[in-house]
C-alpha cells in the first residue's frame, strides 16, 4: 500500500516501507482514511503456556499468542519475548512509549524466573551465575540466583535477570551444564502473575500499573472506567494447554 502510494503520515505521503513510527504520536490515513483505533492507552497480563510463540504469526501454523487473543479488541504488542518453550508473565500494550521504556536495559526492571534444571546446582555454581559468565563473546550474569529445593537429578532456582537478552537463562544454565527443563517468568518490575491461570488475560488499570512501575510517569491514559472494572473482574477466556 505505501508502494502504491495509498498511506499517509501526518497529511503527507508515506514512501518509505521501513520507516518507524510511534502510532500514538502521528495521524495514519490509508485513502484518505484513518483506521480506527481505541481510545487511550491499553496495557494487558497474559499468563502464557508453553507451545505458543510470541509473534503474531507463524508460516509454520503452530500456535501463537494471538490465538488466545482472539477477544482483545484492540492492537497490543507483547513487551519483550517468551520463547516456546517458557511459561508465565507476558505484558502486552499499544502503548509505545511505555513499551519502550519496560525495555530499555536503563530501566534495568526486574524480571523473575522460576527454574527447573537438570542436575544438584552447588553454591559455587549459584556464585557462578551471579558473577556471570561469557557465552559466545557476551558476558551473561543474573542479577540474583537461589535455589528453592534441589536432588540428585534436578534443581529449582529462583532467577532474577534486569535485562531481556534473548534466551539469556538458558543460555546461562547451559554454560554451567545445568540445562533448563522448565521456565516460567512469575514477575517485571512490581507485576506479579499472582493466580492468573495459563490461557487467560486481563486489563491492567492506571493504579496497577503506577503501583508496579513507579519510575514511568505517563500512565493517565490508561485511566478510563471501563478498563478499571474489566480490571477488577474476571480472568478472560482460558484455552487448553497444549499437549
Amino acid at each position: 500500500m505505501i508502494l502504491d502510494g495509498r498511506v499517509t503520515v501526518d497529511g503527507r505521503k508515506a514512501i518509505d516501507p521501513a520507516r518507524r513510527v510511534t502510532p500514538e504520536r502521528i495521524a495514519i490515513a490509508i485513502d484518505g482514511v484513518r483506521p480506527a483505533r481505541a481510545t487511550g492507552a491499553v496495557t494487558i497480563v497474559l499468563h502464557k503456556p508453553r507451545g505458543y510463540l510470541t509473534t503474531r504469526a507463524d508460516p509454520h501454523g503452530r500456535k501463537t499468542i494471538y490465538d488466545l487473543l482472539a477477544d482483545v479488541p484492540e492492537r497490543v504488542i507483547p513487551v519483550g519475548r517468551l520463547d516456546l518453550a517458557t511459561s508465565g508473565l507476558l505484558i502486552l500494550t499499544n502503548d509505545t512509549p511505555f513499551a519502550n521504556w519496560l525495555t530499555d536495559p536503563a530501566t534495568a526492571l526486574p524480571r523473575v524466573y522460576l527454574v527447573t534444571v537438570e542436575g544438584r546446582v552447588a553454591a559455587a555454581t549459584i556464585a557462578q551465575l551471579e558473577r556471570g559468565v561469557v557465552v559466545d563473546g557476551e558476558h551473561l550474569a543474573a542479577a540474583s540466583a537461589a535455589v528453592r529445593k534441589a536432588s540428585g537429578q534436578e534443581s529449582h532456582l529462583t532467577i532474577t535477570l534486569t535485562e531481556g537478552r534473548n534466551r539469556e537463562i538458558r543460555r546461562l544454565l547451559d554454560a554451567v551444564d545445568h540445562p533448563v527443563t522448565r521456565l516460567r517468568r512469575v514477575q517485571f518490575g512490581g507485576l506479579s502473575l499472582g493466580d492468573l491461570e495459563p490461557g487467560t488475560w486481563r486489563y491492567l488499570s492506571a493504579a496497577e500499573l503506577t503501583a508496579a512501575f513507579p519510575g514511568y510517569q505517563s500512565l493517565d491514559s490508561h485511566a478510563t472506567s471501563r478498563r478499571r472494572l474489566l480490571a477488577q473482574g474476571e480472568p478472560r477466556k482460558r484455552v487448553p494447554r497444549p499437549k
